[in-house]
């Protein structure tokens, strides 16, 4: 995968790290994708000043989501697992993690915005799980989501699919801020509550306060993992909505 494809800065005297993915229209979260996600922050997120990582995107959307066409049986495994590596790096940072969302964020997406410790949206970002409209589901935003909109909450979106616009998914806690520019937004609140503290206090306080997401990821996500590749990829309807939606055709499900 080209280095361009995911575009790395620092800024603010390497108090900042800048992750942009660069893969327009859609910034598809494809496996190589991923994996530079990973070799990024393992390579820049340990730097001893580093206070913030923000994860944003080119063009007019965040993404659209994981790759359906590594959804076949045969690759969705290598997705899953590139996928969640990236997740558990994100709960892991020793920084202040935020997620800066324009237009679609959607899928594997939102999962990764869901890893942050803050979420900022434009006016016009639409936010959601739609995976389950190809028959499957999505393992991280389930152990995840809970833990910002409460259980009831998170069922219903996992299951409607149901996009929300931003000042709706701000009202339901799914997101902190609303701004055209979510950039500038995450840099003014780092500028104000992060920059000047202590890095060496700050990766102290992050993984403190980020108990509920390990928790989460160390004892939901792997039964999530076994379930979605052992017993969900084996099913028709599984199989039948991804290959529907290559084709570009309607599902035909069997319930089965």
């Amino acid at each position: 995968m080209p280095a361009d494809r995911l575009l790395v800065e620092h800024t603010h005297e390497g108090r900042r790290l800048g992750l942009r993915l660069h893969q327009p229209p859609g910034n598809v979260l494809d496996s190589a994708m991923l994996r530079a996600i990973a070799r990024a922050l393992d390579e820049h997120a340990s730097a001893p000043q580093l206070r913030l990582i923000t994860l944003g995107a080119e063009g007019d959307h965040f993404s659209y989501g994981a790759s359906v066409h590594e959804h076949t049986p045969e690759r969705v495994a290598e997705l899953l697992a590139a996928m969640h590596d990236v997740v558990r790096k994100l709960v892991q940072a020793p920084a202040f993690t935020v997620a800066c969302v324009r237009g679609r964020c959607l899928g594997g997406g939102l999962e990764l915005a869901l890893a942050c410790d803050r979420i900022v949206a434009s006016s016009r970002a639409e936010l959601g799980l739609p995976e389950i409209k190809l028959g499957v589901f999505a393992p991280a935003a389930s152990a995840l989501l809970g833990l910002r909109v409460g259980e009831a909450q998170a069922a219903r979106l996992l299951v409607s699919g149901h996009a929300l616009a931003a000042r709706n998914a701000c009202e339901l806690g799914l997101i902190e801020e609303v701004d055209d520019d979510p950039e500038a937004a995450a840099l003014a609140w780092a500028e104000h509550h992060l920059f000047d503290k202590s890095a060496a206090a700050l990766r102290f306080a992050v993984w403190a306060a980020r108990g509920g997401r390990r928790r989460a990821l160390a004892q939901e996500l792997p039964e999530l993992e076994r379930r979605y590749l052992e017993d969900l990829m084996r099913t028709h309807d599984a199989v039948e909505g991804v290959r529907a939606f290559i084709e570009k055709r309607s599902p035909a499900f069997r319930d089965a």
